[in-house]
């Protein structure tokens, strides 16, 4: 199965089919996987051959109205993933703006303040599920605190991303209750501006709508939520399982960055991004792609390209070459990179500050992973510790 072990069925994708393989998604909807680094690299740094634009896709015709997977494909949405050209490079400008105008230090602020509370809550059981009850909460308080939203949204938040990313029987109903709390969230702001990312995109001069906007704050949480909740609990599970980041959980605060960054390498949260679609027939890795065809970025497959990666033990050493982020005119804006890096980072220091001897609760081969084929995340991380006294302060 490709959540339990995702680099086993890559290699054998690869093996069998080359860099660039033919799946086919719930419906029977055809489409091509790109797993080489090379031909990953020439897909997403063509937009023009290998467009954004989702209403090119020739199977449109034979996808239901409730389909599944609409809500990570996109039909008719008028969000910044599926703008082109020019009008997408003044919506990546605004969006960036308003993400680059967040204050770092007050960033790591909530993030801390999020984070011990979380921690408050389960510091003095000796036990816990550090994907349920930590990474799971923290992202999202955290963004939502930045872009506006009320403290007490977040579990509702939380429960409607999950549904809406994992992509099965609740993935519409997840959708509607992040379109919902996004509208009311920006007619709020429209009334009364506040400083926080909603506002600033909301007064950015470029003109763009109100429905342009929303569509945008929805893909913003969406994006910054669950990659980073995942980055979390991959990078705690890394940690604790791995011999060579022992010194993580002792103070070693340079071992935690490097785990990360080996995270993002092996073990990233997005494993595959919907879409790309071929603007006219061409030639992919050897591949004959028509025109409307669907062109999956396979990024974890083209991080462990056994032609870029030709020592797949060892160590990255902070290279950042990986393919994590995405590349190209659509990539992850460098402003949104920092603010999960500081919330996933801040997470973990924090609960290797707070729970001293943790360790794993149950042997590392019983841990599951939730069953996405987008993004790859533990169902739970159970571990042990000596109980604490919590610091204090509200419940998060």
């Amino acid at each position: 199965m490709l959540q339990d072990d995702p680099a086993r069925v890559y290699r054998e994708m690869r093996r069998e089919h080359g860099s660039v393989v033919p799946v086919v998604l719930d419906g029977d909807a055809p489409a091509w996987l790109v797993l080489g680094y090379r031909e990953l690299h020439q897909v997403t740094g063509d937009p023009g051959l290998f467009s954004r634009d989702s209403e090119l896709w020739n199977q449109w015709e034979n996808i239901p109205d409730d389909w599944p997977l609409l809500p990570m494909i996109g039909h008719r949405q008028p969000s910044i993933l599926y703008t082109v050209g020019e009008r997408h490079r003044e919506r990546a400008a605004m969006l960036g703006n308003a993400l680059e105008a967040v204050d770092p230090f007050e960033l790591r602020g909530y993030a801390e303040k999020f984070a011990d509370e979380l921690i408050d809550g389960i510091c003095p059981r000796g036990t816990a599920d550090l994907i349920g009850e930590f990474a799971m909460l923290l992202p999202v308080r955290v963004l939502a605190r930045l872009f506006g939203f009320s403290d007490e949204e977040g579990p509702a938040l939380v429960t409607a991303l999950n549904d809406m990313i994992d992509g099965r029987e609740r993935a519409l109903a997840g959708q509607s209750h992040l379109f919902t709390s996004m509208t009311e969230l920006v007619a709020a702001r429209k009334d009364a501006p506040a400083e926080d990312v909603a506002s600033r995109m909301l007064a950015d001069p470029s003109g763009f709508t109100e429905e342009e906007i929303l569509q945008d704050l929805m893909v913003m949480l969406a994006a910054g939520h669950q990659p980073t909740a995942d980055w979390i609990g991959n990078s705690l599970h890394l940690m604790l399982t791995d011999a060579r980041f022992a010194a993580s959980l002792f103070g070693g605060r340079n071992s935690v960055a490097e785990a990360m960054n080996e995270v993002l390498w092996e073990d990233t949260p997005s494993q595959n991004v919907a879409a790309r679609w071929a603007s006219r027939d061409t030639q992919l890795g050897g591949r004959r792609i028509r025109a409307g065809d669907m062109v999956l970025l396979g990024l974890q497959g083209a991080n462990a390209d056994p032609q870029v990666r030709t020592d797949g033990s060892a160590l990255t050493g902070g290279n950042g070459a990986h393919f994590s982020f995405g590349h190209g005119e659509h990539r992850c804006p460098f402003p949104a990179q920092e603010i999960a890096e500081v919330i996933a980072r801040t997470g973990i220091e924090v609960v290797l500050d707070r729970l001293p001897d943790i360790d794993l609760a149950v042997p590392a081969a019983r841990l599951t992973r939730r069953p996405s084929p987008w993004l790859r995340g533990l169902s739970e991380l159970p571990v042990t510790f000596t109980p604490t006294p919590a610091l204090g302060g509200s419940p998060a």
